[in-house]
Order: structure tokens, then sequence, then C-alpha cells
């Protein structure tokens, strides 16, 4: 059975690692980038199953990386969770209406990414945290 891969856009080179390695743990192929500007230039080569989207990023902010990833025809149906230090809840609005399917806020627990990203990459619906 090939490996679902996933995108992770993080600025914060340990949380990229520590990320990386959580999914790679649970079988799953992980390309990381960040900028969203990166992660843009991946995203036009690359195919990915779903994407783990920080929202503080150096140079495009996640709302709108999630947004353009949503409004691309190739992109379809690719899930996108953000995992974000932002928790208020003008931002998990501004999460939902840039088209996220599921917003997780840092710190987080490994098994609620774990089951978010299994749970979406099933088939199941949006996720809200």
């Amino acid at each position: 059975m090939k490996k679902k891969r996933i995108l992770i856009v993080e600025d914060e080179v340990s949380l990229l690692k520590l990320e990386t390695i959580l999914l790679t743990v649970k079988g799953y192929e992980v390309v990381g980038a960040s900028s969203g500007n990166e992660a843009l230039e991946k995203l036009s080569v690359e195919a990915f199953d779903l994407i783990l989207l920080d929202i503080m990023l150096p140079d495009i902010d996640g709302y709108e990386i999630c947004r353009r990833i949503k409004e691309h025809p190739r992109h379809l149906g690719i899930p996108v969770v953000m995992l974000t230090a932002k928790k208020s809840s003008e931002d998990q609005e501004r999460g939902a209406s840039s088209g996220a399917d599921a917003y997780l806020t840092k710190p987080f627990k490994s098994a609620m990414i774990i089951e978010v990203i299994e749970r979406l990459l099933a088939g199941g619906s949006r996720v809200k945290q």
C-alpha cells in the first residue's frame, strides 16, 4: 500500500522535526516546508494527501496559503489542518473561512493530531477543535 504524503508547513525548525518524526513513525511520508512560498512551490510540483499548516510564517500567513490551496483546482479535496498558537475564536473563524478542515492549537497532544489526520484521510468531514 502506498504511503500517504503529508506536507508540513512550519517555520520553527524544532517543531518541524518533531512533527516529521511523529508522522513518519505513524507510517506517513512527510515533506517539510519552512515558509508559505516554499509550500506553494512544493504543491505546484508534488502531490500530497494532507497539509499540516502553521499560520504564523515568515512570508505568507497560513490563512492566505489555505485559501490559495482551496481555490486551486489541482488541490481540490486535499484536507488542510491548521496547527497554530493562535487560539482566539476570531482566529478559528478565520481559519474556517479560509477553508481549513481542522484547527488545532499549540501546544498539542500527538494523539489528537494523529486522530484528526487519520479521520480526514479516511474521508471524514471537517473537524472543529
